[in-house]
């Protein structure tokens, strides 16, 4: 007779909220996400100091929550480390406000845990459109560290049809192990928001750990791309953030011609399209950050146990977000790109 399974270990959960102005979204999301709550589990709630009821529709739906108040907006990737830090539980899950989940997210976000996948972080499948369409199933990283969304906009659920690993994760619906959150040191706070789970991810996978994606697990994400201006310096300064602190040397010195070439690309995009000034105020950004980017550079470097070549492998040439444009995915533009990546990965690897 067959030894019985061995069950995986219990994982209480500590699901952390960062709020600011949210009082509709945790009005809608907040029911159905304490309704799946176990009595060991907790619900933090960490408010950038909003300025409408938030608070107190937190505590009329959630009342045995713990809310941290801050007393200024210090954007998500603080608001998710003082949400840590107050949580007791031994897996992490981070919500965004907004994402409401389905029935049976807050047994199957355990799941990896439970069967003991060896993950460090994971995702649940990300939906919008009230799950019609994939918001995320899993993030994709371009190695010029442009990120997006994976299969953003297709039909749900997309090509999920059970778990696989993937190349970055996204904050809307993110779990990690207490465990591996506490090697990394969370989330850095300098991003404020905007790819500081793209740095998460890398900087976890530099360490060792795998990355993957729970499709029974999901959450509808009330999502938009656009949000004006503003958003495109903080994605570039990130992004720069991201080089400098997580690619391995090797890689990096092989990439720079590539990463030269998009500056120059991406000035003409910013200049057709109206966001020039945020793209030099991110050059700027970064140019003023970079001792200290160096100086983390380093940190997280001395913490590598993988490749440059296993780290590259995770990346890829292809530009196929919906929201890059058609430019990119021009043919001879695929073309160059692959051509180049694959004379990086034969030199790297």
């Amino acid at each position: 007779m067959p030894a019985p399974m061995r069950p995986g270990p219990a994982s209480r959960l500590s699901l952390v909220v960062v709020t600011f102005d949210s009082s509709a979204a945790v009005a809608a999301a907040l029911p159905r996400l304490c309704e799946q709550l176990e009595a060991d589990d907790e619900l933090v709630v960490v408010d950038n100091a909003s300025t409408d009821e938030t608070i107190s529709v937190v505590e009329a739906i959630a009342p045995t929550a713990m809310i941290v108040r801050h007393g200024r907006n210090a954007g998500f990737a603080a608001g998710a480390n003082a949400g840590a830090g107050a949580a007791s539980g031994d897996l992490l899950v981070f919500l965004n406000p907004d994402a409401v989940p389905a029935p049976g997210f807050a047994t199957a976000i355990r799941a990896p845990m439970r069967e003991e996948r060896g993950w460090a972080a994971w995702m649940g499948l990300v939906t919008s459109a009230g799950g019609s369409l994939v918001n995320s199933s899993g993030g994709v990283v371009h190695f010029t560290g442009i990120a997006w969304a994976g299969e953003a906009g297709a039909p749900a659920p997309g090509s999920l049809r059970g778990p696989r690993e993937a190349a970055f994760l996204s904050g809307a619906c993110l779990a990690v192990t207490r465990a591996a959150w506490d090697r990394s040191g969370g989330f850095s706070e300098e991003f404020f928001m905007y790819h500081e789970d793209v740095d998460l991810s890398l900087r976890l996978r530099l360490g060792g750990g795998r990355l993957g994606v729970e499709p029974t697990a999901c959450v509808d994400h009330d999502y938009e791309f656009v949000k004006g201006p503003a958003k495109w310096r903080q994605l570039e300064r990130n992004r720069w953030a991201t080089i400098v602190r997580c690619y391995p040397t090797p890689l990096l010195a092989l990439l720079a011609p590539a990463l030269a070439a998009t500056e120059v690309a991406l000035i003409a995009v910013a200049s057709a399209e109206g966001w020039l000034p945020q793209k030099i105020a991110a050059a700027r950004d970064t140019a003023r950050a970079l001792p200290r980017l160096l100086s983390e550079r380093r940190a997280i470097q001395s913490t590598r146990v993988i490749s440059s070549a296993e780290f590259a492998a995770w990346l890829t040439p292809e530009l196929d977000s919906p929201f890059l444009g058609r430019p990119a995915r021009w043919r001879p533009v695929r073309r160059a790109l692959r051509a180049y990546w694959s004379m990086v990965l034969r030199l790297i690897g």
